[in-house]
């Protein structure tokens, strides 16, 4: 006589889902919770203090804005739309749990939060625990089920364009050849995983900026519209984690270094007190907006390690730039810090009034018809600046440095000669201007020095 065995098959057979590895330690929060914490710190407050606000710790705040690159994920960003209600939220699973485990039928769970039964039946057919082999609801593993059966994981253009991802690789990195054309490797760089690397010990790099690579590509494939990207796009896969396209270590080769995006209200301040409606950059000529007439200045201040800086001033027209020597004074870092004392770092209001005057004086009346400026307290003397000069000070709005535009461009590519981290006061006032003559597009090889009259005349023609 044949014995039959019948095998009965597993709840997670029955359940129709697909074998998932375990869902693990449930999250420290949901989507509201998630949502709130970015909403947090979109007002500037930190990653810490916004995890503890929602019910979370420390450490996981630091680790939600690490792997996002410091940019809430578009699900949870404030131009999101809302859920649907045709969904299940998380207090409604948790009804769910309750009213199972006090032996409630579907069709009566389904009543009591609202639902249809086939609703309820198919949520504990989907979403429910199997891994004993039997079906066992519990809210935290269904929302898991849910969320991970939600995403769309749509693959990057750079993960899947081999040619396009190298292109980009190889630019970022930008490796320093010697004139026998061997790569010169420069200082080693360890790379952590997890925080920006020491600014003061990056690579050594020609690398290309990603706005440059982008622009850079049509030129190059003016006949394939697949190697095309985004500047943004190719930010994001350095900055966030789990994309997996871009290595993560090319953000050395940056040359602001940073491995994370810094929420703009964290750097919010209280406005300057020597700073009026007068001379704000709305009441500044029309003539300024349209670049037609030369003269008109943007300026700002590049600062190193041991609060040392650089003054740089940059003609709208022309882009045509100047560097300011701000040497620290005698006493500064060998002395006790004096409160409301003198600057001793060198970069103070009179230092600053100082050095624009000195670089400015010798071009003609029609040079130097107006300068604009942030709103730091290094131009608080911006009134006997102009007595002296003739040159109009105003004041862009704050943390508006989009208002200074070639100024702040300019200052991007300096940091391929002071990058950030080092100590700028090493540098005398010719190495200073060997820098503007090659940022000016003047070798001394080939033009020799010229006074910045002379150099801004020759580029006006």
């Amino acid at each position: 006589m044949e014995i039959v065995m019948t095998i009965r098959k597993r709840a997670s057979d029955r359940s129709g889902r697909v074998k998932v590895s375990s869902p693990g330690r449930p999250k420290a929060a949901h989507r509201a919770l998630q949502v709130l914490f970015w909403r947090l710190i979109e007002k500037g407050i930190s990653s810490e203090e916004a995890a503890v606000q929602v019910g979370a710790s420390a450490p996981v705040g630091s680790r939600w804005f690490r792997e996002a690159g410091g940019m809430p994920p578009s699900h949870y960003s404030s131009s999101a739309p809302p859920l649907s209600g045709r969904y299940l939220r998380f207090e409604e699973r948790e009804e769910i749990a309750i009213f199972l485990a006090q032996g409630l039928s579907i069709s009566a769970i389904a009543r009591k939060i609202g639902r249809a039964a086939s609703t309820v039946s198919r949520e504990l057919r989907r979403n429910a625990a199997t891994r004993s082999g039997s079906f066992e609801y519990r809210a935290t593993t269904a929302q898991w089920h849910a969320n991970r059966a939600a995403r769309r994981p749509r693959a990057t253009k750079l993960a899947l364009n081999d040619t396009l991802r190298q292109y980009v690789e190889d630019r970022l990195s930008g490796q320093i050849a010697s004139p026998d054309g061997d790569i010169v490797a420069g200082p080693e760089v360890r790379w952590t995983k997890r925080r920006s690397v020491r600014r003061q010990h990056r690579k050594w790099a020609s690398a290309w900026s990603p706005e440059q690579i982008a622009r850079r590509l049509p030129l190059d494939y003016p006949d394939d519209p697949l190697m095309r990207i985004s500047h943004e796009a190719i930010y994001q896969s350095l900055f966030i984690q789990g994309r997996g396209a871009l290595r993560r270590e090319l953000v050395a080769c940056l040359r602001s270094g940073r491995a994370l995006r810094v929420p703009r209200a964290r750097r919010k301040g209280k406005g300057r007190a020597f700073v009026s409606d007068e001379i704000m950059i709305s009441e500044r000529p029309a003539e300024v907006a349209d670049r037609a007439v030369p003269g008109h200045w943007e300026g700002d201040l590049i600062l190193g390690l041991k609060s040392s800086a650089i003054g740089t001033l940059v003609e709208r027209k022309t882009r045509f730039t100047l560097l300011l020597h701000l040497p620290p004074m005698p006493g500064h870092g060998t002395s006790p810090r004096q409160k409301n004392g003198p600057a001793l770092a060198g970069h103070g209001a009179d230092a600053v009034r100082d050095a624009i005057a000195k670089s400015i004086q010798d071009l003609p009346e029609h040079l130097r018809r107006s300068l604009t400026w942030d709103q730091g307290a290094e131009m608080a003397q911006h009134e006997r600046l102009t007595s002296e000069t003739g040159i109009d000070v105003y004041f862009c709005d704050p943390q508006s440095p989009w208002q200074r535009g070639s100024n702040e461009n300019t200052n991007g590519l300096l940091r391929q000669y002071f990058p950030k981290g080092t100590d700028l006061s090493a540098h005398g006032v010719e190495e200073l201007e060997a820098v503007a003559h090659a940022l000016n597009g003047r070798p001394r090889k080939t033009l020799g020095w010229k006074t910045p009259a002379e150099a801004l005349e020759e580029v006006l023609g």
